[in-house]
């Protein structure tokens, strides 16, 4: 079963130096159909005005991954991490039993774009842990590249739950296939682009929430950017 939520009916928030586009209830966001999906709880699209961002706010038992799409992000933490990462890179930060951080855009000419995503612990309590990875962006064609899961490699952010994050690039009329538990959820996002999952079209910017579907096929239209997380049902 595949539910398609087109980008024009996404909510959305103009704060100035920042717009949102959350695909899920978030801050005074509230929608009780729209409250997550298996153990995702947030996946924003933010764009950040130069040298703007969040102050330090706290948070808690709680995945959090940022994927810069356009730009550059500076993130500082009560760990001790001060890192600015580019497209190519991901930041995972498990709060745990608590960690306080900030995020700015860390250009003073550039608008920053990014992937906010929260998701819900496979442990609560744990020691808080950050890291910056990064991925080889030329290996994005025709494939989905894991960048964030809890099989974690050299270029592989290790994340503290069942759950896998892949982005891909496919050109015109390329197909891909996905296979999966069909117990699990697949959220699936195009990011530019337009494609196919397994017939269904999305369009720039929609998003789908994919269940019971062992085997996902995708294929694109004009050249397609996706990102597709492979996620449990529950914590």
């Amino acid at each position: 079963m595949i539910n398609v939520f087109p980008a024009a009916e996404r909510h959305s928030a103009d704060l100035g130096w920042l717009r949102s586009f959350p695909s899920y209830s978030f801050g005074d966001y509230y929608d009780p159909n729209r409250t997550g999906f298996g153990v995702m709880r947030v996946c924003n699209d933010d764009y950040l005005a130069p040298g703007r961002g969040f102050g330090a706010h706290p948070h808690s038992d709680m995945e959090i991954v940022s994927i810069v799409l356009n730009g550059r992000i500076r993130h500082e933490d009560s760990l001790g991490n001060n890192v600015v990462s580019s497209f190519g890179e991901v930041q995972r930060m498990s709060a745990g039993s608590g960690v306080i951080h900030t995020e700015f855009n860390a250009s003073d000419e550039e608008e920053l774009r990014l992937l906010q995503l929260w998701f819900m612990p496979k442990e609560r309590g744990t020691a808080p842990s950050y890291e910056a990875s990064s991925f080889d962006v030329g290996k994005l064609h025709n494939v989905l590249l894991p960048v964030v899961s809890a099989q974690a490699s050299e270029r592989v952010a290790w994340i503290g739950q069942d759950l896998t994050i892949y982005l891909s690039r496919l050109g015109q009329g390329e197909r891909i296939v996905h296979v999966t538990d069909p117990d699990r959820k697949l959220f699936l996002f195009a990011i530019e682009g337009s494609l196919r999952a397994n017939g269904v079209s999305l369009g720039e910017g929609d998003t789908a929430q994919i269940e019971r579907s062992g085997e996902l096929e995708l294929v694109a239209g004009p050249d397609a950017f996706l990102m597709l997380v492979d996620m449990p049902a529950q914590p």
